[in-house]
């Protein structure tokens, strides 16, 4: 049988887990969203075993909350919304993954998964995906176009934007000034700098 081999030293809690998505968003006008799925990576060399916590355990069904995982696998975690009501509109709850060898009962590692259930997705701004896809579609017209003086204001504008969003506080911190409506998750700032990245090459260009 081949040895599993655990990196020495790890201080309880410290192992990173790799889970996705950070953030989980409920649509009440949408059915098929209240049903969202987590999936749990592990990238090691020995199994883990797992255990999903919540904040509000009486709004949501987790299927398979406790289980394992295989070396360099992945497990799939369905989370469904079951009290979709207009006063949980807005609210944030927390879902809380931990892991730990099979053999043991410590937690290695934990990592946090926020939920939020919303009115309707019509009324939501646009995605990160959308903002990425508007930004080169600007670039590239912009590019048809001989560049005069520099870079424009509309893209010095928009790189501090993004700067300005990189410095905000991440979703989840509790040791913040910032009130929690200007916190951005991590795929938020993720984009942010790829967003800021073209735009520097862009400037650069100019």
């Amino acid at each position: 049988m081949q040895q599993q081999h655990r990196p020495p030293g790890l201080v309880e809690g410290r192992l990173p887990v790799f889970v996705f998505p950070t953030e989980l968003v409920f649509y009440a006008d949408e059915q098929s969203s209240h049903k969202q799925v987590l999936t749990l990576y592990n990238p090691y060399e020995f199994a883990l075993k797992f255990k999903v916590l919540c904040t509000a355990p009486n709004k949501y069904t987790v299927v398979d909350a406790t289980g394992a995982v295989r070396p360099q696998c992945c497990v799939d975690i369905v989370i469904r919304h079951r009290d979709v009501r207009a006063c949980h509109y807005g609210v944030y709850d927390k879902f809380r993954l931990q892991v730990s060898e099979q053999s043991q009962r410590k937690a290695l590692g934990r990592k946090e998964v926020t939920a939020t259930l919303r009115p309707s997705a019509s009324q939501e701004p646009p995605s990160p995906r959308d903002i990425v896809y508007y930004i080169i579609t600007l670039f590239q017209s912009s590019e048809s176009r001989p560049v005069a003086g520099g870079p424009s204001l509309l893209t010095v504008l928009l790189g501090l934007m993004c700067m300005a969003a990189l410095m905000l506080p991440t979703l989840g911190e509790q040791e913040s000034t910032v009130p929690v409506y200007l916190h951005l998750s991590i795929n938020k700032k993720l984009v942010a700098a790829y967003v800021l990245g073209l735009l520097t090459m862009v400037i650069l260009r100019t």
